[in-house]
C-alpha cells in the first residue's frame, strides 16, 4: 500500500502504517506551554528538569506526543473524521531535541472499521524506547 492510497482499499492484518517523524523542538514546547496554560517548568527550563532527575533537557508535553501519533493515523486513514477512537499509555518521556517516529500496525479489519496498534518511539543512546503505546479504530472509506 502506498502512502497515497486510502487505508482500507488494501489494508490487511499485519500491515505497517506509514511512519511519521518529528523532532521535539524546545522552542515549540514553549509555545505549546503558553497555549495550554501549562506552567510546569520541566517543559521550559533544562535546569529544573535536571534538578528533578530528567537530565539537562526539557521534557516534551504529552499532548504533543499524542498529536504526532494522531497525525500519522489521520494521514493513513484518509482524514480526521475517520478516527473513531484511540487509547494511549504514556510509557516514557520525550526530551527536547529527540527525533521521534510514530507508527502503527493493522490488527483487525472489519466490514466498517480497521483496528490498529499505534506507538511513538524515540531512539535514545542507540536504543529504541517506546514513549507511547496504544490502540486506535478508524472507519473504512465511505463509512465515516
Amino acid at each position: 500500500m502506498s502512502a497515497a492510497e486510502p487505508a482500507d482499499r488494501v489494508a490487511a492484518v499485519g500491515d505497517e502504517l506509514p511512519p511519521f517523524t518529528a523532532v521535539a523542538d524546545p522552542e515549540h514546547m514553549k509555545t505549546i506551554a503558553a497555549l495550554l496554560g501549562d506552567p510546569n517548568m520541566i517543559h521550559l527550563d533544562p535546569n529544573v528538569s535536571a534538578a528533578l532527575g530528567f537530565g539537562e533537557r526539557v521534557v516534551n508535553q504529552g499532548p504533543i506526543n499524542l498529536g504526532w501519533v494522531h497525525t500519522m493515523l489521520v494521514r493513513w486513514a484518509g482524514g480526521a473524521d475517520r478516527v473513531r477512537s484511540s487509547r494511549f499509555r504514556f510509557r516514557d518521556n520525550v526530551f527536547g531535541g529527540e527525533r521521534v517516529v510514530a507508527g502503527g500496525r493493522v490488527t483487525a479489519v472489519g466490514s466498517g472499521e480497521i483496528e490498529c496498534e499505534v506507538w511513538l518511539d524515540v531512539e535514545r543512546d542507540g536504543v529504541v524506547v517506546r514513549a507511547v503505546s496504544g490502540t486506535a479504530v478508524v472507519a473504512r472509506v465511505g463509512r465515516a
